[in-house]
């Protein structure tokens, strides 16, 4: 995976071309959003921090949108675990150095806030960090979902905490830290802040 650290544009810099599409999933309709290096963003359409797309253009034939939309399509059916398309989110230094290291979380692996903290070398800086990972616009690609609580709790997902459950039962999820307590949340003992997920997906 190819990751462009893009920091914030300075006042008066002049805007560069951004393209987006929608897509159908099996958690809702998703919106792709690219530069000309690579992928900006993707959320789901009913998020509440959903930017505008004002100023974008509608594209199907971005290059970037399209392997986004063919790799998710693989991811969601099972076939695919990591994600190869390039990456150009916009975010603070700090919210890069996260971001790098939610990229490092494979496939059906869980992380507190603490333990992605001791990461990137701050091991007291949890709550900064919950903060950059509340803030990543490249939802699942950089997979934000795969951060719980260290007393098991799903914490919070821009998409919805249905959907991070059914991310989670999707990927099979193996918690590898020595916490017993948050190994709890991929063998059924963890309680959840709902009683049944909103998304019949996976099927079980």
């Amino acid at each position: 995976m190819i990751y462009t650290a893009e920091t914030r544009k300075r006042p008066g810099e002049a805007a560069e071309p951004i393209v987006y599409r929608d897509i159908p999933t099996p958690l809702g309709e998703m919106r792709l959003v690219a530069s000309a290096k690579g992928l900006r963003g993707a959320w789901f359409t009913d998020q509440t921090l959903l930017p505008s797309a004002e100023g974008w253009t509608r594209s199907e034939s971005d290059p970037f949108l399209e392997q986004a939309r063919r790799e998710l399509d693989e991811w969601f059916a099972g076939q695919r675990r990591d994600f190869e398309v390039a990456l150009d989110p916009v975010g603070t230094p700090f919210q890069h150095e996260v971001w790098r290291a939610l990229c490092k979380l494979d496939f059906g692996q869980l992380a507190s806030y603490g333990e992605l903290a001791r990461t990137v070398g701050r091991p007291k800086g949890a709550q900064a960090i919950g903060g950059a990972v509340g803030r990543n616009p490249v939802i699942i690609i950089i997979p934000c979902h795969r951060v719980i609580g260290a007393d098991t709790s799903l914490t919070g997902f821009g998409g919805g905490l249905p959907r991070k459950q059914a991310l989670l039962k999707h990927e099979g999820s193996q918690y590898l830290s020595r916490n017993a307590r948050a190994r709890r949340v991929c063998d059924g003992q963890a309680q959840l802040p709902f009683e049944q997920p909103a998304f019949d997906w996976p099927a079980a």
